[in-house]
């Protein structure tokens, strides 16, 4: 009986879900990731995936897990404190430290966890926590969780987060942002958050999720770009965007990443990644520094994209990143617009509240390298018919 009452609740809720046309649904995927996919039986040009430089089906980062495979095995078996932890996880490490300009990293099974773990390693409860409002949501999370006093900050709005700093009688401050936010597409203003952090003797944590591989000259991220390896005291990296495998990552100083392995509940309590998707992750990482040409045809695609959207007069959001937001309003309104593409033989997502606010339901159209600018004119194309 408290199981059915328990379940006619979810139910209801659900069913409001599906009123407010809030519903996620899956789709199940025939092919692997690229620009044109096999979804549920249907061949679609897709604009939806983080693959932003087509490497999750390169032949050779497919041949290196499969080497790592054949000499690691399917599985870490158990955590890295425990027989886990392997040569080839630890040539990564080394290699991503190296990558990002830091002496160290550690490496967790997914981005949500390496973020918990940055968090509620470092921060303590008398701290105070200040988070830009478009976080995503492990930040988000993480710092709830971490029992420190938190407050959230107007989007990349400088003005509020040196009040709030200013304001603030914690012991310690921390400022806590993402360096491209995974909905808007936008970069968070690292120089003047770095002047602010120096200010009110702050730290600063970084999530480059979806900027490393894709930001600076070798996609090296925003921090290294902005020259504030000094400043920012530890970043978070995902595998499973640019990088194209999965696992993520956080670097920083001898002492931060120690004080990870000593305390990081995620870290410590997670078997390790498999040591092959190390394998595979260090070959999209040589790819990465010496195929330039990836990032430089990305900035094409969305130079075209933009250009295009403007013409025909489309809400598009200021972002240069692949991420690049179509604003529509209503959930409703996002669904029916994903939904008209989708019948000309185009994916790409609606994203709705909670994800986002409400009243800023939006297609969020990415790119990939593998994408070419006929795609690109397509897609404007299809969405000339369907606005």
């Amino acid at each position: 009986m408290i199981w059915r009452v328990a379940d006619e609740r979810w139910q209801q809720a659900l069913a409001q879900l599906a009123v407010n046309h809030q519903i996620r649904k899956r789709r199940c995927s025939e092919s692997p990731q690229q620009p044109t996919m096999v979804m549920d039986g249907r061949e679609l040009l897709t604009f939806c995936s983080n693959d932003y430089l087509g490497l999750s089906n390169d032949a050779r980062v497919k041949k290196a897990l499969i080497q790592g495979v054949e000499r690691w095995g399917a599985g870490a078996g158990a955590a890295h404190l425990i027989n886990g932890h392997t040569q080839a996880h630890q040539q990564l490490e080394e290699a991503l430290a190296e990558f990002v300009g830091y002496p160290r990293a550690l490496l967790f099974s997914t981005g949500f966890m390496a973020n918990l773990a940055m968090v509620s390693a470092l921060v303590e409860s008398a701290d105070k926590i200040h988070c830009d409002r478009l976080n995503h949501a492990s930040l988000l999370d993480a710092s709830r969780q971490s029992g420190a006093r938190f407050g959230r900050f107007s989007h990349i709005d400088m003005s509020a987060l040196g009040q709030a700093l200013q304001k603030s009688v914690s012991r310690q401050q921390w400022v806590v942002t993402d360096s491209v936010f995974s909905m808007d597409g936008d970069c968070a203003p690292l120089p003047e958050i770095a002047t602010l952090a120096a200010r009110f003797q702050a730290e600063i944590l970084v999530d480059e999720a979806h900027s490393l591989g894709v930001v600076g000259t070798e996609g090296r991220g925003l921090v290294y770009d902005c020259g504030l390896t000094d400043q920012v005291l530890a970043l978070m990296g995902t595998l499973g965007k640019a990088f194209g495998v999965s696992g993520a990552f956080v670097a920083g100083s001898e002492a931060v990443i120690e004080t990870l392995l000593q305390k990081a509940r995620p870290y410590i309590y997670t078997t390790a990644m498999p040591a092959a998707l190390s394998v595979a992750a260090l070959e999209s990482l040589r790819i990465i520094q010496t195929e330039s040409w990836r990032r430089e045809k990305l900035q094409t695609l969305i130079s075209r994209f933009r250009h295009g959207a403007q013409s025909l007069g489309l809400s598009i959001m200021p972002s240069q990143s692949p991420i690049q937001p179509l604003l529509v309003g209503s959930s409703e309104a996002a669904v029916a617009l994903s939904h008209k593409l989708e019948q000309q033989g185009f994916l790409v997502t609606a994203i709705r509240p909670p994800t986002v606010p409400q009243g800023q339901a939006r297609l969020r159209i990415t790119f990939s390298a593998l994408h070419d600018e006929a795609m690109v004119d397509r897609l404007l194309d299809a969405l000339s018919t369907c606005i």
